[in-house]
């Protein structure tokens, strides 16, 4: 394709999707035997920190000149980026991570695939280009949320063999945190997201990323090697895959990564009560991932509350109302669904079926829709007109006349 001229190549996951017949949203573009002088002369707009990548003054579509890359220290930042006219479109795909990322589509429509991206389509194998892929950790990252995306694909075992290399190497601890949570929270919102945590539970990378994770899957797992894209040799992943089915948002997803050990509806012993415990090690997983604050809260509350949920039938009225106090409940109702629907993906997985057939998500619901139902301005506003009446008396007034919208709710439940 030509722009302005120009020797124009549509490349990357836009070829991909296209072949296998899905909807694309984002088009790359690479630009053969130019400078960024001459671009720049066209009107294109220079966008790229670390290589020549320009915006088309039409289309706003993101243009890269052909270039490529020379490792020079550790992480995914150690690089020089060659661009220059007799860079090849060839050399340009030869850089880029799996053999369905490497393809290009010329003006004429013509496939251009020099590293065998066709043939592993149709063959749905995720096999890495070169051995330039080895220069860059954060490639794991994306093989591993390439698998969570394209379920049927299995991972070569090259690739594989070199992404348990590159760890053993100690390239993944070069990583930041903040570029890990990016490749991370985009492989959570696929439609298998387990098949991500297992791939890098099998190379080794999530002992390095999330140790609290990775113990868990090596507490479950057999003798014999595991499938690296085999979320049950992992034995993790299966609260996130039922929050994804639900088409759950990402905070509920991160919150659904506390909910994995044992029995996903909680310790078969466990009271009513709060657990400190998990929820310090959700509060650690989502540190560690750097997730955003909206999925902190709700993976450290889901963590601590999740045995008193699934009991929630045998809390009266009171118990209720200082359980959705304690979770702010009523200040923050989403906040609240959230942490329930959490917990509902983890209960429907549940080995005893008392549990995973039980509801009390909905109770609570209810419950929570009846305590905000009350004034309280107008309770508020009748205490303070008592003498002698404070802060503590107004508080009072208005838990009692929340226990008491609690109790008819349930009462009602009970009779229908």
């Amino acid at each position: 394709m030509t722009a302005s001229g120009l020797e124009c190549y549509e490349v990357g996951g836009a070829v991909r999707d296209a072949l296998l017949g899905l909807p694309v949203h984002d088009r790359d573009w690479v630009v053969v035997g130019t400078t960024p002088e001459r671009m720049t002369e066209l009107g294109f707009r220079p966008v790229g920190r670390d290589f020549p990548v320009f915006l088309h003054p039409v289309t706003h579509e993101e243009y890269a000149l052909a270039r490529t890359e020379r490792k020079t220290g550790r992480g995914y930042r150690g690089f020089v980026v060659q661009c220059a006219p007799e860079v090849t479109l060839e050399d340009d795909l030869r850089r880029r991570d799996l053999t369905i990322n490497a393809m290009a589509r010329a003006a004429d429509g013509t496939i251009v695939d020099p590293w065998g991206g066709g043939r592993d389509l149709r063959d749905r194998v995720l096999r890495h280009v070169s051995e330039a892929f080895a220069e860059d950790p954060v490639r794991i990252l994306r093989v591993a949320r390439f698998a969570a995306r394209f379920e049927g694909f299995t991972l070569a075992p090259e690739t594989f063999e070199l992404m348990r290399t590159m760890v053993a190497a100690g390239e993944v601890d070069a990583l930041v945190p903040e570029r890990v949570w990016q490749e991370v929270s985009r492989g959570l919102m696929e439609r298998r997201p387990s098949r991500m945590l297992a791939v890098l539970h099998a190379c080794g990378a999530l002992a390095r990323l999330v140790p609290e994770l990775d113990a868990v899957a090596r507490s479950g797992r057999g003798p014999a090697p595991p499938d690296p894209t085999d979320p049950a040799a992992a034995g993790l992943g299966r609260v996130v895959d039922a929050t994804a089915a639900a088409g759950d948002p990402l905070p509920v997803r991160v919150a659904a990564l506390a909910l994995e050990p044992g029995d996903a509806a909680g310790p078969a012993g466990a009271g009513s009560g709060t657990d400190t415990d998990a929820a310090d090690r959700a509060r650690r997983i989502a540190e560690r991932l750097k997730a955003p604050n909206d999925g902190r809260e709700l993976a450290v509350m889901a963590a601590r509350e999740r045995c008193g949920l699934r009991r929630a039938d045998d809390l009266d009225a009171a118990g209720i109302v200082a359980l959705l106090e304690r979770c702010d409940a009523l200040r923050k109702p989403a906040r609240f669904e959230g942490m329930l629907r959490a917990c509902d993906a983890a209960a429907s997985l549940a080995t005893e079926p008392a549990r995973r057939h039980s509801d009390p998500g909905s109770r609570l619901r209810r419950a929570l829709d009846a305590a905000r139902a009350v004034d309280a301005g107008a309770i508020a506003a009748r205490v303070a007109a008592s003498p002698g009446a404070g802060p503590a008396a107004i508080g009072e007034a208005l838990r009692n006349a929340r226990i008491q919208a609690v109790d008819a709710a349930s009462r009602h439940d009970r009779a229908d």
